[in-house]
């Protein structure tokens, strides 16, 4: 199914039919994750949960790179279609193929050298060292084929189809799972299972979707003609792609020093943010993506100069993106025990209590990411990134500095940990649509 998102005359219809696979699809990517953290939180133990919690927030960084450098490259994509420049969109995407997978790579090799420093670096307590250590070495050869399958996602998307990646994605998550429960439960083959199950699932949907696009799409196959490298296109690709990479870096870099902070704690801390956070994932991954389709939106109708058009439908998404928050916010909070037990055994009762006030705080806020989430939607649809990257800067500083501010003082510990992720959201929150509204007074497209 392709939505004309220059034309269709109902925009928020539109807007909600265009980014539901992409929802449907990024929980899917997530579930790879979210499978192993059950396997191992009901198979395997809480040491092990752990272990998947603080690999979880690691990869989540360094995929984040590449994942930035495609969602930049998809604005490109996106806005020269809209203009109907198909030759310099092209170009951009032959260069952006090469360009992000040789990025790609060089992570994937630096992950496997520096394991060890990384793992020092996360203040991962020495009993658990060996068990995170072991699932690390093979799911780092899943980064390739993340990058794959959000190359080619991102592609498709920014002309319209956003179908297609999550079928694949859709049969990569049964393959990781039926893969999880083999490995792990009938084989035994314990956390180490878990991380060759998921790589294998990677790969399905990575290597899957290069070769459908390559085989149905004949326009959007690599060619060496128009990868031969002018100043132009690299230079459009560096300047949208790698201030998104930084802002999406920025971002999971702070989620990282977080981590660690939370790892300082113990592994009965560190299992109980590990499945709230997977609880998390789900539970505001739908306003993550409906801000992703609004940008492709804002691209497409900011290269076609329809200015109206970005107005009304900028006031549509944020009404449908707030309501979505409130009402998830409130099933999160009512129920947030329930969704705790999904992760870990019942009668780990002190780890159930820590994740259900940390839900009850960070999970009653989800507007604040929500709205976010569209800001750095609207921005990177603008051709102003670097925007998007001041609002990351301005979240995660905030929350990295209010957590290691409050959470040695004895009497907050956590807590300051909890409360810092909603404030950062609210600061940025507020600094974000102040120059929104700076800027569509200013803008004539």
């Amino acid at each position: 199914m392709k939505i004309n998102l220059t034309t269709d005359t109902n925009i928020t219809k539109s807007l909600l039919l265009f980014s539901l696979p992409m929802i449907l699809g990024n929980i899917l990517q997530q579930f790879y994750n979210i499978v192993d953290t059950w396997v191992v939180g009901k198979y395997v133990g809480k040491e092990a949960l752990a272990s998947v919690g603080a690999s979880y927030t690691l990869m989540t960084f360094l995929n984040s790179v590449f994942i930035g450098l495609c969602m930049g490259s998809g604005a490109l994509f996106a806005f020269y279609y809209g203009s109907r420049n198909h030759s310099k969109m092209k170009k951009c995407m032959d260069t952006a193929l090469v360009f992000i997978g040789g990025i790609s790579v060089v992570l994937m090799i630096f992950m496997r050298a520096g394991l060890s420093f990384i793992l020092w670096f996360l203040r991962i307590p020495e009993e658990l060292r060996g068990m995170t250590e072991e699932y690390l070495k093979v799911i780092c050869f899943g980064i390739i084929f993340v990058f794959l399958y959000n190359y080619f996602a991102y592609l498709l998307r920014s002309i319209g189809n956003s179908v297609i990646p999550l079928v694949f994605l859709a049969v990569a998550s049964v393959v990781n799972v039926v893969l999880d429960l083999w490995f792990v439960i009938g084989l035994g083959w314990g956390l180490k299972g878990t991380a060759i199950a998921t790589v294998i699932a990677q790969g399905a949907s990575g290597v899957g979707l290069g070769i459908y696009t390559y085989s149905t799409r004949k326009e959007l196959r690599f060619s060496l003609h128009h990868f031969l490298i002018k100043e132009k296109p690299i230079k459009e690709i560096l300047q949208f792609s790698t201030i998104t990479c930084a802002q999406q870096s920025v971002m999971n870099f702070g989620i990282l020093l977080v981590q660690g902070l939370v790892n300082s704690f113990g592994t009965t801390v560190m299992a109980a943010f590990a499945a709230a956070v997977k609880i998390d994932t789900i539970a505001y991954m739908p306003a993550q993506e409906f801000g992703n389709a609004y940008s492709m939106f804002i691209s497409q109708n900011f290269g076609a100069k329809k200015k109206r058009r970005v107005e009304k439908g900028t006031k549509s998404a944020f009404l449908t993106s707030a309501g979505f928050c409130l009402l998830v916010s409130t099933v999160i909070f009512l129920w947030a025990e329930q969704f705790m037990k999904i992760f870990v055994n019942g009668k780990e009762r002190e780890i159930i209590h820590i994740g259900i006030d940390y839900l009850h705080i960070e999970g009653a806020c989800y507007i604040g990411i929500g709205i976010l989430f569209l800001l750095y939607g609207y921005f990177r649809g603008m051709n102003r990134p670097a925007v998007s990257l001041l609002l990351t800067v301005i979240s995660l500083g905030t929350r990295v500095l209010l957590a290691y501010t409050l959470a040695p003082v004895e009497t907050i510990g956590v807590y300051g940990i909890w409360w810092s992720i909603p404030i950062g959201w609210v600061l940025a929150d507020m600094a974000g649509i102040y120059m929104m509204k700076k800027n569509l007074k200013q803008t004539d497209v």
